[in-house]
């Protein structure tokens, strides 16, 4: 009897060998049959070998499973050479909570409208591509979202107000696109609890920001290399909570002279605009500024002292109507 019970364990162990038991894989058909259509929409690529359907595809390369329910909440292709649009196949995983297309410079084509069926949605990444087309509106139907970067791409139109409907946004970044027409009114009134950093840099965004901008109590700004225009004062003073504000290379034009600025305040570049007055005595108790440049204005009169001011270089200061004093010449 002992010989036929080892005999029995053994027949189990070699069967366990030639029939493995698939029963345990944790992928939900569902997301699996997506994901291949999304590989075979991509054509396929060398970067997405792992996807192969006789694995798990929660093992697979580039996703990742919600642990409680197996379902696929990440889809983060990252530095890939894949050629294409994005597939509109990613609408149909509807536990996704991160999405992310980044540093693939053959993506191509428009955003996919399917993406507003992802409901859960809470990072956007959309980034270092060749993204066409206009940014969504649809964006802002999906209020779990908490980072939304669509930079580095070649976006072009107008910037949908109804994102500032985004209740729980911490960032926006739109920078580095073909943006047009004016920053919208309603970023003086997103409806979460604080605004979110805004990154709106290099496009061709025009006329004045908003006054409601004021309103808004940024962390950190940079509405940099755009042709905007006007006075931009009502950004500024102590009680805001400013840390990293970039407003170069635009047209900005009004005296900086008596503005006050919060202690939080580390990097403000100015340069290349039309500001007129002096350098503000404020900026010199300000322990934290460790970035500042105001060259390439209309300022004049002494160089305050005192804080960090005189601890950056001529650049920083040059080619103003006539401001002096250190580290430029003397008065």
């Amino acid at each position: 009897m002992k010989t036929y019970s080892l005999f029995i364990i053994f027949l189990f162990y070699f069967l366990s060998l030639s029939f493995p038991c698939y029963a345990a894989e944790k992928c939900n058909p569902k997301d699996k049959k997506v994901l291949l259509k999304i590989k075979q929409d991509l054509g396929n690529p060398y970067h997405l070998a792992s996807w192969n359907p006789d694995t798990d595809c929660c093992d697979w390369y580039v996703v990742d499973c919600d642990p409680k329910i197996n379902r696929i909440n990440a889809l983060t292709v990252f530095q890939a050479n894949i050629s294409g649009q994005i597939p509109a196949a990613v609408g149909d995983l509807p536990f996704l909570e991160t999405l992310l297309f980044r540093h693939i410079t053959n993506i191509t084509g428009e955003i996919p409208s399917a993406i507003a069926k992802l409901t859960r949605l809470k990072t956007v990444r959309l980034s270092w591509t060749n993204l066409t087309g206009p940014v969504p509106s649809f964006f802002s139907k999906l209020k779990t979202l908490t980072y939304l970067d669509l930079s580095f791409n070649q976006l072009s139109g107008s910037i949908p107000p109804s994102l500032s409907l985004l209740p729980s946004l911490l960032a926006l970044h739109l920078d580095r696109n073909r943006l047009t027409g004016t920053i919208p009114e309603s970023f003086g009134a997103f409806t979460g609890s604080s605004p979110p950093d805004l990154f709106l840099s290099h496009n061709q965004l025009t006329g004045s920001v908003p006054k409601t901008l004021g309103n808004m109590n940024f962390t950190r700004i940079d509405l940099s290399r755009n042709k905007l225009e006007g006075d931009i004062s009502f950004l500024f003073g102590k009680s805001k909570a400013l840390q990293d504000a970039d407003f170069s290379r635009n047209l900005f034009e009004f005296d900086i002279t008596k503005l006050e600025f919060p202690e939080s305040l580390s990097n403000l570049d100015w340069n290349h605009n039309k500001l007129t007055g002096n350098v503000p005595v404020g900026l010199t108790t300000l322990d934290n500024l460790q970035q500042f440049n105001v060259s390439y204005n209309r300022l004049c009169g002494q160089i305050p002292v005192g804080g960090n001011l005189q601890g950056f270089t001529y650049a920083e200061y040059f080619h103003n109507r006539c401001l002096c004093g250190a580290p430029l010449p003397a008065c």
